[in-house]
């Protein structure tokens, strides 16, 4: 079924835009920021408790990841600076802050560790770009919140590091895994996301692509802005598979896809993300956005085509290429980015079909996967219906749902005027 003949078009009104603002309202101020702030800040230890069961009840102590302890700073900082939450969040930030610069940055090597234990003692203390990229980011943004000169220099001092030891300047992008000094992994050695060191990941570069614009707008450094315009390429061009209209992950270091059946899937969740982080950094370097239109339309029309459920709404997981989608678990963050992604091609195109996807979107995630009674989504729903995984762990936080919140609300309202 192509994008056109999906029937579940909605016309844009006043009155249609205010009351799904005050929807997305309920689900960020009643559902989301009441769950974590300020149930997961650790006051004893440092930085955030982060593991909780399926309801949301807390389980004993944890290890501690750069990459969900970063996007709790990112979390907190954004809720401040966007309005949503006043100097109680900053605070939080702050608290975070100090557990990422104390505690997680490597003080002999430069960089993060990737994860600790509860007592904050190094566990994996490899460099990964996928974990320092969410460094930067939230170092950017708490540094914007907080106008912490000594934050914004941390941020330049990681910045430095990327550039120095990870930057491709051959075929572009980022290689990915490094020991704890910056030097080379053996080429044999699976990094924390898998893979060996060569291999570079679609995954990877779109949180370097949403951490080089925080930084970029955080500073307006000339580096950044030449990385971010790279970055555009990288995602725009070298990950997608022209010939499906749907971005492959996994890449040799020259961007040759790797091939095999286990290679040839399709992340929906991240081509949707991949279409409105594009926009969103197109328009930070003042590209136009017609530019990349046509790609946009046709990477959001796969994801729909293959992984949308048209009877309930939502987005499945992935696919093979050029098939139905074959795992139908529903996953938080996947429909998050679906929500916002939605809205952006909107924005874009005003093309009605795509505030069909999103109220079709919103349904799913206030009916199904917002945990009203407990707070926050749940990981998965199971197509039985079946909520599993943890409300909180070393991978899942108050990140890609917030942000689709604060993201969605702010698209509503500038459509509104």
């Amino acid at each position: 079924m192509s994008l056109d003949l999906i029937n579940m078009t909605v016309s844009f009104s006043g009155r249609w835009c205010q009351k799904t603002r005050e929807r997305l309202e309920k689900i960020l101020t009643q559902n989301i920021m009441p769950f974590w702030y300020p149930a997961s800040i650790d006051r004893e230890k440092g930085g955030y408790y982060l593991n909780h069961n399926v309801y949301g009840k807390p389980m004993g102590e944890g290890t501690k990841m750069i990459v969900t302890q970063a996007r709790m700073v990112w979390f907190f900082s954004k809720v401040f600076n966007a309005g949503w939450g006043g100097t109680e969040f900053l605070e939080a930030a702050e608290h975070g802050y100090r557990f990422l610069r104390d505690r997680i940055w490597d003080a002999e090597n430069g960089g993060f560790f990737w994860e600790v234990d509860s007592k904050a003692n190094p566990l994996r203390l490899n460099k990964h770009m996928y974990g320092q990229a969410f460094g930067l980011y939230a170092l950017s943004e708490f540094a914007m919140a907080s106008k912490d000169e000594e934050a914004l220099g941390l941020a330049g001092r990681l910045f430095n590091l990327m550039e120095k030891h990870s930057h491709d300047d051959q075929h572009g992008g980022y290689r990915e895994y490094f020991l704890r000094d910056w030097s080379e992994a053996p080429v044999d050695e699976q990094g924390y996301l898998g893979f060996i060191s060569e291999v570079k990941l679609m995954n990877t570069h779109l949180h370097m692509l949403e951490a080089l614009i925080t930084y970029y707008r955080a500073t307006e450094d000339r580096v950044a802005r030449e990385r971010l315009t790279e970055m555009i390429f990288v995602l725009s061009n070298a990950v997608v598979r022209k010939n499906v209209g749907a971005c492959a992950e996994e890449f040799h270091s020259d961007w040759t896809p790797l091939h095999g059946p286990e290679h040839g899937r399709v992340s929906y969740g991240h081509d949707l993300e991949n279409v409105w982080l594009l926009m969103d950094a197109s328009r930070t370097v003042e590209i136009p956005d017609s530019l990349l239109t046509d790609l946009y339309r046709t990477v959001f029309s796969y994801s729909a085509r293959f992984g949308f459920d048209t009877q309930e709404g939502g987005l499945y997981e992935s696919g093979p290429l050029n098939q139905p989608a074959d795992r139908l678990d529903k996953v938080w963050w996947i429909q998050a980015e679906a929500l916002v992604s939605e809205t952006y091609m909107y924005h874009l195109t005003r093309d009605p079909v795509y505030l069909g996807h999103f109220e079709k979107t919103l349904d799913w995630i206030e009916n199904h996967q917002v945990d009203w009674r407990n707070g926050d989504w749940f990981n998965i729903v199971r197509p039985d219906g079946d909520p599993v995984g943890n409300k909180a762990d070393i991978w899942k936080s108050a990140y890609h749902n917030s942000r689709a919140m604060i993201e969605t609300l702010a698209k509503l309202k500038q459509l509104s005027r």
